[in-house]
């Protein structure tokens, strides 16, 4: 059976998608378990001996208040005979109610992608109310600024390493360079510190799979994620490194030196992450990764504010809890080499399906390979027919929800390499999670056959699960994504950056890092888009 992940935080962003996927673990559930918890948590004695899971974690982070306190009576640090971390700021706290019945993990559809419920709701019944009360500020995000405030497992004391050599914000002093990043994690104590962090968490592993890396690309943290990949790579030979580059949902700052920087981070970090991640896969509501703005993606159920991190965090933690599940199912012997194969050849190694890869909306024509996992559908919910009547579509003559998804992509993607994995288990959205629903949805997150009322003082159950349908594929839609990066970055005149070279990048590794995006992004070429590249490149 596959064994145990340590998960790495490299970022303030990243932080606040770690906080929101760790809260996804922490949702009760019924019946058989069918994701495996110690891949990702491991199991400690709390005060007073009861047995809890906390994070098999390592997560870097600035100084200046990007991390909150972690309180007695809230998540808390604690371990085993080792100084608490320290923090210093505000603490967010969610009060548990009486818990009203439930029917169990009954399995409903997909409420971000809008399909309809084969469910119906007892005419004239109201909603039950919510065993967990969101206040008003944290279903919103409006007081929201640090991931600690919405960070509801506790901590190890190994796990948050605070950097004092640079703050989180302000006008100087800040982590902005891919330079300054590699060059944190050359300073032996800095080397020494997250080294001593791994050892804990690996030598308490049964057979350690691998290494999940959660790394901001826009900042310096991309130049401190191509060290620590190096170094998972040079130390744990034959582990995978699953790479989750991430960048917050807007990035609306035109032509500053921030706006340049951020590309010119992205583009290294996107190289260098891919020479020693078994995966990489770029994460981000944003529409672009380049110099111009584009809308931020958007669903038709969804509500959310992309320019509040506590938002766009939680789209993309539950994306990444249904896209990493192939090596945490209970039933399965897949690991994350095995996912990592299955996507990676040819010199690809990346993306997921509702185009979380900062590009804008295009359809998607064909794709290499990919993993799909849909959650929240259970074996009665699947489309099959009566045997003694002519099914209408072949999709109806399929006898499970696992071969009906098979069927549905085989058609969708053909010659594709396809794995598919069905769940009844939905992705569980109870506080601290934003309640950023369509009120169209009831609480297990299936459309409604009608709106709910509107009158006054009348207000809908909180969504409590959601189904969802997410893919990882390897598919053309890099090459644009890719050969757009490289054409902003290669625009740039180097000479006027002479701060972000002088942290560390010499000009001509920098030159090398295109070219070698360049040729990334020719790994996802169709041989129909090269013959349209050798034509723009012919007009230019």
């Amino acid at each position: 059976m596959p064994g145990e992940a340590v998960t790495l935080q490299l970022g303030h962003y990243a932080g606040c998608v770690g906080a929101q996927w760790w809260g996804l673990q922490a949702g009760p559930g019924g019946g058989p378990a069918e994701l495996r918890s110690s891949t990702l948590l491991r199991s400690e004695r709390a005060p007073g001996g009861r047995e809890r899971l906390t994070p098999r974690l390592v997560a870097l982070e600035l100084k200046g208040g990007s991390v909150g306190p972690v309180a007695a009576a809230g998540p808390v640090a604690a371990g085993t005979g080792t100084a608490a971390t320290s923090w210093d700021g505000a603490v967010a706290a969610y009060l548990e109610r009486d818990p009203a019945p439930r029917d169990g993990d009954r399995a409903e559809e997909s409420a971000a992608e809008g399909r309809g419920s084969p469910h119906t709701p007892v005419p004239g019944a109201a909603p039950a109310p919510s065993p967990l009360a969101p206040s008003q500020d944290a279903s919103s995000g409006g007081t929201e600024r640090l991931w600690s405030d919405y960070l509801n497992v506790h901590l190890h004391p190994k796990s948050v390493y605070v950097i004092r050599q640079y703050m989180h914000d302000g006008e100087c002093g800040c982590l902005e360079a891919f330079g300054q990043g590699q060059s944190l994690l050359q300073d032996p104590g800095c080397l020494e510190e997250l080294e001593d962090r791994l050892h804990f968490y690996v030598e308490e592993c049964d057979y350690l799979q691998g290494f999940q890396v959660l790394c901001d690309l826009h900042n310096g943290f991309s130049g401190v994620g191509a060290k620590v990949t190096e170094l998972l790579y040079d130390e744990y030979s034959g582990k995978g490194i699953l790479t989750w580059g991430l960048t917050p949902g807007t990035s609306n700052l035109g032509d500053s030196p921030k706006n340049l920087y951020r590309v010119m981070n992205v583009a290294l970090g996107i190289v260098h992450l891919s020479r020693h991640s078994s995966l990489l896969c770029p994460l981000s509501l944003s529409g672009s990764l380049g110099l111009r703005p584009q809308p931020p993606v958007t669903f038709p159920y969804l509500n959310y504010d992309a320019s509040l991190n506590f938002h766009s965090s939680a789209v993309l933690a539950a994306a990444l809890d249904t896209l990493t599940v192939p090596y945490r199912l209970s039933s399965s012997q897949g690991s994350m080499m095995h996912l990592a194969e299955t996507l990676n050849f040819s010199g690809r190694k990346d993306v997921p399906w509702k185009l979380l890869v900062a590009w804008r909306e295009r359809r998607l024509r064909s794709c290499f390979a990919q993993s799909v996992v849909l959650r929240g559908i259970g074996n009665e919910s699947h489309v099959s027919s009566s045997a003694r009547t002519q099914p209408p579509s072949p999709l109806h003559a399929c006898e499970s929800a696992e071969q009906t998804l098979q069927r549905y992509l085989h058609t969708l993607f053909p010659g594709a390499l396809s794995a598919a994995h069905v769940l009844e288990q939905p992705c569980r959205t109870l506080p601290p999670y934003p309640q950023f629903f369509s009120p169209l949805l009831t609480q297990q997150g299936f459309l409604r056959d009608k709106p709910p009322p509107s009158a006054a003082g009348v207000f809908s159950a909180a969504v409590e699960s959601i189904p969802v349908l997410a893919a990882l594929q390897a598919s053309p839609v890099l090459h644009t994504l890719l050969t757009s990066l490289y054409m902003d970055v290669k625009k740039l005149n180097a000479r006027r950056f002479a701060s972000f070279f002088s942290a560390g990048v010499e000009q001509d590794e920098f030159q090398e890092a295109l070219e070698e995006l360049r040729t990334l992004s020719q790994c996802y070429e169709t041989e129909l888009e090269g013959s349209e590249s050798e034509d723009e490149e012919d007009s230019d």
